[in-house]
């Protein structure tokens, strides 16, 4: 069975280009970086050509990039080294809709003693930049806003949330992992102090990320035991992951363009679905998104059998984040937009990638209407039984 793969906000295939870079630092170039002599040298070049890449691609310098095993561990040299360099601040803002990997983040704050206060979303996904300003305080240490939301793929206006943020005198994260290679990303522009990312989200390695880290800005290092990236993280560099990381990043920058065509496709499915199966409705529809994202509720049914269902036919597809799979409540993401509870507990997340093509999107519009009418009617039956 050939599979048809609509889950690429959860992770996204090597690209064979990134897998052809990192096979020699495998192999033959596998000197430490740190080391003072020539295959030491060779590492060491490497990773200072994957720091440009990168550092091209997230819109920031060099110099500013960290590179971490990916966007938690990233996360968390964050929030926990702004914890300790500003004692007298301990007030953190949040969206309610952030990844699960910055709630757990959130309630280690709370659990070290701190506030925390949590920005809300309108019906479509929109963050709420009347309420994220009132929240933000005088004594408030970070304001953490993702780029774009993972379920929904709704974007969020990072550059007015760090105007807010900095005119208080907070810092500004975000969490541009599942913005980057779908939509532009420059930090500089934005006016960002921190920003996360993981490698695997744009057909990159798994176990690569960075951390931006804004010229000026001294945070404690997570890991500590070497020197690497200049004090900001200890431990041997992992070489052919960087060397991935790096080369996935030029590849994103160039091939953004090709989004445009995953938005049609995209936007045809969605058409299909609202004009051939009823009480459909598309989460955040209204909104500004990703290029790639569907999250979609059909009402009547549950959303993890029709992925269980839909898994048997070879289509991959989620509930949501894939960090929070298993849970059988609505996602926290879909509570905060008031989504009726029908079309919370009936939704799916079908998320497109570079390789996806028309006849996959083809084949799934045609098999979803009767996998849909079955499970509405075994629902319906299943309650009349009752």
């Amino acid at each position: 069975m050939d599979l048809i793969y609509l889950d690429h906000n959860a992770t996204t295939a090597l690209d064979p280009q990134v897998f052809e870079a990192m096979e020699p630092w495998f192999t033959e170039r596998f000197g430490n970086a740190s080391a003072a002599y020539a295959l030491g040298h060779l590492s060491d070049g490497a990773l200072v050509a994957a720091r440009e890449q990168v550092a091209a691609l997230v819109g920031c310098t060099p110099a500013e990039i960290v590179f971490t095993s990916g966007g938690t561990e990233s996360l968390n040299h964050a929030f926990r080294g702004v914890w300790e360099a500003f004692p007298t601040r301990r007030h953190l803002v949040a969206t309610a809709v952030e990844h699960p990997a910055v709630r757990a983040l959130v309630l280690w704050w709370k659990a070290q003693g701190g506030e925390v206060t949590d920005a809300g979303v309108d019906g479509e996904g929109r963050l709420d930049l009347v309420g994220l300003e009132r929240a933000v305080r005088p004594d408030t240490a970070l304001v953490a806003v993702m780029a774009a939301n993972n379920e929904s793929g709704v974007l969020f206006p990072v550059d007015e949330a760090a105007r807010i943020a900095k005119a208080k005198g907070a810092l500004f994260l975000v969490d541009a992992t599942q913005a980057m290679g779908k939509v532009p990303v420059d930090a500089t522009a934005w006016g960002v102090d921190l920003l996360a990312l993981s490698g695997h989200k744009f057909h990159g390695p798994k176990g690569t990320g960075l951390l931006m880290i804004r010229r000026g800005l001294r945070l404690k290092p997570l890991m500590v035991g070497g020197s690497q990236e200049r004090g900001r993280r200890g431990g041997t560099e992992n070489v052919p992951g960087i060397v991935g990381l790096g080369k996935a990043a030029e590849l994103a920058r160039l091939r953004l363009p090709e989004m445009d065509r995953v938005r049609r496709l995209r936007d045809a499915f969605e058409l299909h679905l609202l004009t051939e199966i009823p009480e459909v409705r598309i989460h955040g529809a209204e909104a500004e998104r990703l290029p790639n994202t569907c999250l979609v509720g059909f009402a009547g049914l549950e959303g993890e059998a029709l992925q269980l269902i839909l898994g048997e036919q070879g289509v991959c597809v989620s509930t949501g984040s894939a960090c929070s799979t298993g849970m059988r409540e609505p996602s926290h993401v879909l509570r905060a937009m008031g989504v009726p509870g029908p079309y919370a507990r009936g939704t799916v997340r079908f998320s497109l990638g570079r390789g996806t093509q028309e006849p996959e999107m083809e084949k799934v519009r045609e098999l979803l209407p009767a996998l849909v009418a079955a499970l509405r009617e075994g629902a319906s039956f299943a309650q009349r039984k009752a």
